[in-house]
């Protein structure tokens, strides 16, 4: 190569480390085998990799993500118990699949219904959890697809709470991610989706875990798994190491060993390329801010604390972060107004924003309030 050649290479070389000074080593669409794909980061909802993540595809017992959310809501909430029995109907009864022979009239616990759901992928399981918590499926599967457009998934419709094909119910890799952010969110549902062997029914019908990464991979901490004609098979495995949480969704992989070795793939490129810190709140950004006209001279700020950036790993020390906020403020001011923003970023990216916000009210000063306060100062006066 000529001294030309090799100066305009090095160049060329140095201009594109320049233009993208932080990026992390790329997953090409080959090294994933599936159709459809996506690696997010769960803190921080950061898409890593995404492959066809907006194809519309049937997506087997992923779906059961979105029924294990609102069941788990309808814990939070305290509308359900875990001790709570629950008694299988003639419709949840006859559902085909996966599942764990329910007779119609039998009775379980919620605990030992989410266990099936999670572990086994008992489609009777999760029909009688849908009906105990909404009175039918039907109603469950309303609010399912509320809950979607809440969340904004936008390539979602569903007709069953358990992913037994039908026309019509489809998703795409993206939305999956969104709704297993949300569920795991709900940190009791790895009491399940971490269980490898368990049992129902005082030991005589073992459960055991159709995701095979729990006994292979480093850190895996769920999800769910599906597999139907249409769908082929799919997964979205969730998995944590040193802070990092990464969510990595498959869909219409040809076979169980394509599903797991896709997941791998990406779970192992997110581990390895990215890290995630809490980004430091300047000093600047905690001092008071000037009210005029308001029964107090200055109002004290505060600002979410430890809240996390996704960086790719060594370059944490090169986050940089800049304080707008007003100088002055005119009274009244609200508890939570919004008084400015800490924008963090990375070679000229922007990573996050945070809002410097009040940290108390501060009225506005009247004829009133200003002679009662000239009058204490008299008093007060030796």
């Amino acid at each position: 190569m000529g001294l030309k050649k090799l100066a305009a290479f090095l160049l060329a070389g140095l201009s594109v480390a320049f233009c993208f000074p932080f990026r992390a080593s790329a997953l090409s669409k080959e090294e994933v085998a599936a159709p459809s794909a996506v690696l997010m980061e769960a803190q921080t909802g950061k898409l890593l990799y995404e492959k066809q993540d907006h194809e519309k595809r049937a997506c087997a017992s992923i779906t059961k993500v979105m029924t294990l959310l609102l069941v788990m809501e309808a814990l939070d909430s305290g509308k359900i118990g875990l001790s709570d029995t629950v008694t299988a109907s003639e419709h949840a009864a006859s559902m085909g699949g996966s599942d764990i022979w329910l007779e119609p009239g039998e009775s379980m616990t919620v605990n030992d219904m989410l266990k099936a759901t999670v572990i086994a992928s008992a489609n009777d399981a999760a029909v009688a959890l849908a009906e105990y918590v909404s009175g039918s499926e039907d109603e469950f599967v309303l609010q399912m697809n509320q809950r979607a457009k809440e969340l904004g998934m936008k390539d979602t419709v569903f007709k069953n709470v358990n992913g037994l094909d039908e026309d019509g119910h489809v998703t795409s890799a993206y939305d999956v991610a969104l709704m297993s952010q949300e569920l795991i969110r709900h940190t009791k549902i790895f009491d399940y989706t971490k269980v490898w062997m368990d049992h129902v029914r005082d030991g005589k019908t073992q459960l055991v875990n159709t995701n095979k990464l729990l006994k292979s991979y480093k850190g895996i901490t769920g999800l769910k798994t599906g597999t139907t004609g249409k769908a082929g098979s799919c997964i979205s495995a969730t998995a944590e190491r040193d802070g990092v949480s990464l969510i990595a969704v498959v869909l219409g992989s040809s076979s169980t060993s394509d599903r797991f070795k896709s997941a791998s793939t990406l779970l192992d490129y997110g581990f390895a390329n990215w890290s995630v810190v809490n980004a430091q709140v300047p000093g600047e950004a905690k001092a008071p801010v000037v009210v005029e006209n308001g029964m107090s001279s200055n109002v004290e700020t505060t600002v979410n604390a430890g809240e996390s950036l996704l960086v790719p790993k060594g370059k944490a020390g090169q986050v940089e972060s800049k304080v707008s906020v007003n100088g002055k403020v005119r009274a009244p001011v609200r508890k939570g107004q919004v008084l400015g923003k800490i924008t963090y970023s990375l070679g000229g990216e922007v990573l996050k924003e945070s809002e410097i916000r009040a940290k108390q009210a501060v009225e506005s000063i009247t004829f009133s309030s200003a002679f009662f306060r000239l009058l204490r100062l008299v008093l007060m006066d030796p």
